[in-house]
């Protein structure tokens, strides 16, 4: 996929606008990311689009360096962090490929984030490029969050709303997706080319390009299979933030990682 492709499409999507909708995967996110983050230091948010990680990682304390491969996401991130009067927490906002961090020196972040580029690189020589570019950077030791989707995750999506998910209505576009993990939309303006990782594969890729794993979550846990009216049922009994709590803690069972459409990998750079 080319990546002027990627960059037309979030150049026109609201990506904050969907995690301020969506909040729980943001919500899982930061309580994992928090949980190991050092009490202080510099930190990379690769891939960042918008920034909204970014400035709740700069509200904590932490100097950040911003950078996305969509220029109109790193020109609103900019602006959020004035917005915020957090531009002083931030090293720098650029325009990079997840593939070139050019200009990013070797081991110079405590920590790393990459909450985004995996899902658009389609070949493994672009997704090998890019955890090795993250490596590169990150100090010894240092903590990394790498976001990616599950590829049985997506073939439920197809088999629920096939409609929706073109190519994916014939069982047999299904099982090619299944058999190679890339998913191209066919309807124009729907959400781009991607790739999705089955879950054992996770583990072991990481670890073969330098990184120790600490954890691997499912990001949306178990929201993926609540429904609206589901979810109003707990918020009436004034046990929403309980249904929070419980979703959280349940990220990181294992058994929820496949029915979880975004993942979190945690890991340190060996």
């Amino acid at each position: 996929m080319t990546r002027e492709r990627i960059i037309d499409y979030y150049s026109g999507f609201d990506e904050w606008g969907r995690l301020e909708r969506e909040p729980l995967e943001f919500i899982i996110n930061m309580h994992y990311i928090r949980a190991h983050l050092p009490a202080a230091g510099l930190v990379l948010d690769n891939g960042a689009g918008p920034g909204k990680y970014s400035m709740e990682l700069a509200r904590d304390g932490y100097r950040v360096t911003l950078s996305d491969l969509t220029p109109a996401s790193v020109d609103i991130a900019r602006q959020k962090a004035k917005e915020y009067d957090l531009t002083k927490q931030f090293e720098g906002f650029h325009v990079l490929d997840a593939t070139r961090l050019e200009g990013l020196a070797d081991d110079t972040y405590d920590a790393s984030l990459m909450l985004g580029p995996l899902y658009h690189l389609q070949t493994e020589q672009e997704r090998v490029t890019a955890v090795r570019e993250l490596h590169r950077v990150t100090k010894q030791g240092g903590m990394v969050y790498i976001a990616m989707q599950s590829r049985m995750r997506m073939g439920i999506n197809s088999l629920q709303s096939p409609q929706h998910w073109k190519p994916n209505d014939h069982m047999s576009t299904i099982r090619a997706f299944m058999e190679k993990g890339t998913f191209d939309h066919q309807d124009q303006g729907r959400f781009t080319g991607a790739y999705y990782f089955n879950i054992q594969d996770i583990q072991p890729f990481m670890e073969q390009h330098g990184f120790q794993t600490v954890n691997l979550i499912g990001s949306s846990s178990l929201g993926a299979m609540l429904t609206a009216e589901q979810q109003q049922y707990w918020k009436e009994r004034g046990e929403y933030e309980e249904l929070i709590q419980f979703m959280i803690e349940k990220a990181a069972d294992p058994t929820v990682l496949g029915i979880s459409s975004h993942l979190l990998y945690i890991g340190t750079k060996k």
